[in-house]
């Protein structure tokens, strides 16, 4: 039985799109007599999927299996106080939950966003980001030119559907997060300022803010061993430190 049931998991393993009947099928030919029932047990014990699923590639899955090697970026929108629009490009590493923001601009002509990824690889290059796909959506504002760009460094452009921002949710989440701990609480005067505002941003989500999806993390700092004496624990000195005139706050331990 024990070679039956291996000869079962490599025909499946060598042919992902067969489903139990099918190798039963197979061994049939082969002059090796078991029951279709037995075959799916043997899969089924196993933990291989029925074949459709098994088959199939799905977004999530995708995800998953390329996370290290996964950017995703996108545009938002910010209006100073004078009413200008001016548009922010950034983008996010799957893995690590780094932000980059790539720059500020009125108008987002093809040269300006060609540009930023010219920035953009010349960035991840010089840490040595193993980047091998960018998420974005189809927003007329991506020339031709910036897959091009990623293209020559080895960075396949993979495009959201239209209308599924959630394929792109990492990226949306963080817009959000800029929008609700940030920019709903700043008044922006100009580009200058804006800019000035999100490199601030950048740093301390970088650098201090704890990020649920990597285990509370920083991206650019592990954290910390915890505490196991009990005096640290009880005679614990805070401080804090304000960011853009206390917008931000970080807490540190005092020296």
């Amino acid at each position: 039985m024990r070679s039956i049931r291996v000869l079962v998991l490599r025909l499946v393993r060598e042919n992902p799109g067969w489903g139990y009947r099918r190798v039963h099928g197979e061994l049939l030919v082969l002059g090796v007599k078991v029951a279709a029932s037995t075959v799916w047990e043997i899969l089924h014990e196993a933990g291989i999927d029925p074949a459709p699923e098994r088959s199939s590639a799905t977004w999530a899955g995708f995800l998953l299996s390329q996370v290290e090697v996964l950017l995703a970026c996108d545009f938002f929108e910010v209006v100073t106080l004078s009413g200008e629009r001016l548009h922010v490009l950034a983008v996010i590493e799957h893995a690590s939950r780094r932000i980059r923001i790539l720059g500020a601009t009125a108008h987002p002509a093809a040269g300006w966003v060609a540009q930023a990824a010219r920035n953009l690889v010349m960035d991840v290059e010089d840490v040595g980001c193993r980047a091998r796909f960018l998420i974005r959506n189809r927003d007329g504002k991506f020339p031709a030119l910036f897959d091009a760009i990623l293209a020559d460094a080895g960075i396949e452009t993979v495009l959201s559907g239209v209308r599924m921002p959630r394929m792109n949710s990492i990226t949306e989440r963080w817009v959000q997060t800029c929008r609700r701990e940030l920019l709903d609480r700043t008044l922006i005067w100009n580009q200058p300022h804006l800019l000035h505002v999100l490199r601030e941003f950048e740093h301390f989500c970088n650098e201090h803010r704890p990020h649920q999806g990597i285990a509370n993390a920083r991206p650019l700092q592990p954290l910390p061993v915890p505490l196991a004496a009990p005096d640290q624990i009880a005679s614990l000195h805070i401080r804090r430190r304000d960011r853009l005139g206390g917008v931000l706050h970080e807490y540190r331990h005092a020296a």
